[in-house]
């Protein structure tokens, strides 16, 4: 699986896009052409979007001529309702939804394959086994590199991969969120990446944490000389060096500033008293 997408091995951290958009052409901080540059010049080369953000064709712009040296990944499956409200949305996953999706994603961000597709969302009515397929068959057509899942169950996945191999599992893990701690020996025994977003906390790790965690973040950020989202992050990324499985955290941002911010904090280095106290405080 590594050597299939990673050929110059795996990354160490990755840049969700999620909240790209076209409003930060021309910022200095936010142009998303800069962004995808200094990403690549820090080292980070995993790029990660969806069908449901409605960026694929920014995050197209933003690549230009630099294609060959990103693993870029895109997510199929969810999709908003009339409404427009953040909780009105609906899962498909289909073949026939796989099939016409991968176009659609392909045709928006001008690329010819993708090197990871994902399934956004579990659904409860197409077998998964049924859309796992149709994904295969992606990849025999040359669309897709490698298969992934997101949003599903443990037994969700043992089904997938019984079907064809799943690369990688996109699920978050922060120190607020650690659920999926309990998938890491299904996916070191499957050898399936996790692919970790929201390692922030969705940006609440950054300054609205509460209580004794906030405490030990501002404490440790303060003796470290760094931000408390960083230390939120770099939590994450020792705690994923001591799994025995493939862990690449993937903080999401469209600012070059949280960008460099968030590579720095794959640097750090925790003492195991304060991981201890970090992982306790929650």
């Amino acid at each position: 699986m590594t050597a299939a997408i990673w050929t110059d091995g795996v990354p160490v951290q990755g840049l969700g896009l999620m909240r790209l958009t076209d409003d930060g052409w021309g910022d200095s901080d936010r142009d998303p052409a800069t962004l995808v540059q200094v990403a690549l010049d820090e080292g980070v080369t995993l790029l990660d979007t969806a069908e449901m953000y409605g960026n694929e064709d920014i995050v197209g712009r933003a690549l230009g001529s630099h294609r060959d040296q990103i693993t870029l990944c895109s997510k199929f499956g969810v999709y908003r309702g009339d409404s427009g409200r953040h909780d009105d949305w609906y899962v498909r996953a289909d073949p026939a939804t796989v099939r016409t999706a991968v176009d659609g994603s392909l045709g928006r961000l001008g690329v010819d394959h993708l090197d990871l597709y994902y399934l956004h969302h579990r659904s409860e009515e197409t077998p998964i086994e049924e859309t796992v397929e149709a994904m295969a068959e992606l990849k025999q057509a040359g669309k897709i590199r490698a298969l992934g899942l997101s949003n599903v169950t443990l037994e969700d996945i043992r089904r997938a991969h019984a079907v064809h191999p799943i690369a990688a599992v996109q699920e978050q893990w922060s120190l607020t969120q650690r659920g999926v701690e309990d998938y890491l020996p299904t996916l070191a025994e499957l050898g399936i990446a996790l692919v970790a977003h929201s390692p922030m906390g969705h940006g609440v790790l950054n300054q609205n944490a509460d209580g004794e965690l906030a405490h030990e973040l501002s404490r440790i950020a303060s003796e470290l000389g760094v931000g408390a989202g960083q230390v939120a992050l770099a939590w994450v990324h020792q705690c994923a060096r001591q799994t025995q499985g493939t862990v690449i955290p993937l903080p999401g941002t469209s600012s070059v500033s949280h960008l460099r911010a968030n590579v720095a904090a794959s640097r750090i280095e925790l003492g195991d008293v304060d991981i201890r106290r970090l992982t306790a405080a929650v």
